[in-house]
């Protein structure tokens, strides 16, 4: 069994972005709650499904390959990457339904990341992955070109102070990043909660509008009717009155 606390690497804890979304709640659909619940701490067996950023090379090694490194069942499918798993509803209620895609789910706060993990081995998920790790130095350093089908950042933290807006993962340079690793046609989907944050993707997604072409966001498959992503964190907060924001870049 993992250590419960585990510090990042040396080598990322002096590359720290601050990118990283903020964690998730869990984001579980109403009526599986009872069904997709973790057990405690104690028990949480990140087993095969869970790695650690002590599993990634140095920052100045060659871009991994995805398949094998991280033991998906066939490396060879396509791969698409989570930034801020949160908890792994997302990735445990939309994988089943894509036997033919692989996912890597990111999560930088340790108790998500296991909770997610053991979830992930719970159901016996053969193309989810979880790893723990900044998805600033995953994408700038580790991850080769064209290597993603589509990328999910869902309910990032919105860094609402305006000194700590250039924490922001939805930014101009993460944009051009990941559209470097996106197969053509790629996709990047982006949800928030945040009205601000929102008129920021806004801002720089037409900066990198050379890059990609805005479509609307079409909701994944676990979403319900009138939802975007479909998660008890948008229902709450819908409940309350608070406006929902999403939209899709497509690489060109």
């Amino acid at each position: 069994m993992q250590p419960l606390h585990r510090p990042l690497p040396e080598r990322y804890r002096a590359q720290m972005f601050l990118h990283a979304p903020r964690p998730g709640p869990g984001r579980l659909l109403s009526g599986h709650n009872a069904a997709m619940s973790a057990p405690p701490a104690h028990r949480l067996d990140v087993t095969g499904y869970g790695f650690f950023a002590e599993a990634l090379p140095e920052l100045d090694a060659a871009p991994i390959q995805p398949g094998t490194h991280f033991g998906f069942a066939r490396p060879d499918l396509p791969l698409e990457l989570e930034i801020g798993s949160g908890k792994g509803a997302f990735l445990v209620q939309h994988a089943p339904l894509h036997p033919d895609t692989n996912f890597l789910g990111v999560e930088y706060a340790l108790k998500y990341f296991r909770v997610a993990a053991d979830r992930a081995r719970r159901h016996a998920l053969p193309n989810v992955r979880l790893l723990h790790a900044d998805a600033g130095p995953l994408i700038r350093h580790h991850l080769a070109s064209a290597s993603l089908r589509a990328v999910h950042v869902y309910f990032p933290d919105p860094w609402p102070k305006a000194r700590h807006h250039k924490r922001r993962f939805v930014n101009a340079d993460n944009l051009a990043t990941l559209h470097a690793l996106l197969a053509p046609a790629g996709r990047v989907h982006l949800a928030t909660d945040h009205d601000d944050y929102f008129d920021w993707m806004t801002e720089h997604a037409a900066a990198v509008a050379h890059l990609f072409d805005r479509h609307p966001f079409v909701p994944p498959d676990p979403a319900g009717q009138g939802e975007l992503v479909g998660s008890n964190f948008e229902r709450k907060y819908r409940d309350e009155g608070r406006t929902f924001n999403a939209m899709t870049l497509v690489r060109r």
